[in-house]
């Protein structure tokens, strides 16, 4: 099964739902730059300060803070046998900065999933999820931002892995043992 994988899709497809039960499944860590970005946050430190103000708009974080961030992270031991990245590569320049930063690593990105759920029903789950989390980067201004910042600059990426070959496209919708169970079929393939 592959284990150097880059999961795709809009701001509450449900990533990070998939991303968990995949890290149980593949032995291979979970590699986010949200939860890195919130914790860095959370601790107060300079890039967490300097993220909190684009992440409470809804705006993504400057990509020169996201790739040093990711690079540090792919770096790290546990990454070697693998990866499942979810939240990274956002941008064209994420993407291409991703390549070299596998390219220096000796290794290369093996599948890209998308997983694909009508807008409305995302910013359904990402205000029920602002409710149990009490996230600030989940209110509904913030939430119709990042879809349309997602449309606008992550969204692209869907025709650059499909150019490369290694892109699965996938419905987002069911529950999350159907949503996985596709996404192992499409990881075995």
């Amino acid at each position: 099964m592959l284990r150097r994988l880059l999961l795709l899709g809009a701001p509450g497809v449900g990533k990070g739902t998939q991303a968990v039960r995949l890290v149980s499944r593949l032995g291979v860590p979970q590699i986010s730059t949200g939860d890195m970005l919130r914790a860095a946050v959370a601790a107060g430190t300079d890039v967490g300060r300097e993220a909190r103000g684009y992440m409470d708009r809804g705006e993504l974080v400057p990509d020169a803070v996201v790739i040093a961030v990711a690079e540090a992270r792919l770096r790290q031991p546990d990454a070697e046998r693998g990866f499942i990245l979810d939240g990274f590569p956002r941008t064209a320049e994420q993407a291409r900065a991703l390549d070299a930063i596998l390219v220096k690593l000796g290794r290369a990105l093996e599948r890209c999933v998308v997983l694909s759920v009508d807008e409305q029903a995302l910013v359904e789950r990402l205000r029920k999820r602002a409710e149990l989390e009490g996230r600030s980067d989940d209110n509904e201004a913030a939430i119709r931002t990042r879809m349309q910042v997602y449309r606008k600059q992550t969204e692209p990426l869907i025709d650059y892995y499909r150019g490369r070959g290694i892109l699965v496209e996938l419905d987002g919708v069911g529950s999350v043992d159907e949503v996985a169970a596709r996404i192992e079929g499409a990881l075995a393939a």
